[in-house]
């Protein structure tokens, strides 16, 4: 499967991840990769959505990874950020393997890092779509210079077009048809999709959001779940948000 499509907003990316939700199997790995801001977490509520997850789903940069427990009988939503993992053996600590044959596994970050999970993968890159004559942005990172559009700078983040790259590695993804057509995904959950922002933060909620999860307390590499404690800073983060020496910010 091989497949390259434009997204024009926040909205269409949920949907986008609602029609990818459709074809998604126990047992799939979906590797994403982009800038900061460029919807990789949106395409995850989409996903979560799609397949009838518990939410909410947002970035779980400082969790590392949270799985979602399916409301409709379906398998569960593993969510993993591997922004902050340096080598495959950090991987190997989360133990994504363990549930991996019985859900569908979405890394964010995860490019050279979680390809060994399994002999199929689908990668999905996003970037900012480029109009014709306009200079690419560079690469983002925490801690990079800002880019693309913004106040007084045209369309907001959640306006912006996006490009997004479909690639699939493996049998699995060989004998996989492309896309199923725009509104034929399942409905099962509740999308929120009220322009929520591409960037993590933002709480889009999928089947009913769990109050009573915050990060697992017993030595588990996965919250189920659940977010991050309310009015606490996470290492590496100032008060205001802004990395504080050597940390970095959330993707």
């Amino acid at each position: 499967m091989r497949e390259e499509l434009t997204v024009a907003n926040a909205d269409d990316m949920v949907a986008l991840g609602r029609r990818l939700a459709a074809m998604l199997l126990p047992g799939d790995l979906v590797v994403l990769s982009g800038d900061l801001g460029a919807g990789k977490t949106t395409l995850v509520r989409g996903i979560g959505a799609g397949l009838g997850v518990r939410g909410p789903i947002t970035s779980p940069t400082f969790v590392i990874a949270r799985v979602h427990p399916s409301l409709t009988g379906g398998p569960a939503l593993v969510h993993a950020d591997a922004y902050r993992l340096t080598s495959p053996a950090e991987v190997d600590d989360l133990d994504l393997d363990a549930s991996l044959e019985t859900s569908v596994t979405v890394v964010e970050w995860g490019g050279g890092l979680v390809e060994d999970l399994a002999p199929d993968r689908l990668d999905v890159s996003i970037a900012l779509a480029t109009p014709a004559g306009a200079a690419a942005p560079g690469p983002q990172r925490p801690g990079g210079g800002p880019g693309g559009a913004g106040p007084g700078n045209g369309p907001g983040p959640d306006q912006e077009p996006r490009t997004v790259r479909l690639e699939g590695h493996g049998a699995r993804w060989a004998a996989t048809s492309d896309l199923p057509p725009a509104g034929s995904a399942s409905s099962s959950g509740s999308a929120s999709s009220s322009g929520s922002a591409s960037s993590s933060g933002s709480a889009s909620s999928s089947g009913s959001a769990s109050a009573s999860g915050s990060a697992s307390s017993s030595g588990s590499a996965l919250a189920s779940g659940s977010a991050l404690a309310s009015g606490g800073v996470p290492a590496g983060r100032t008060g205001g948000g802004q990395p504080s020496p050597g940390g970095r910010t959330a993707s």
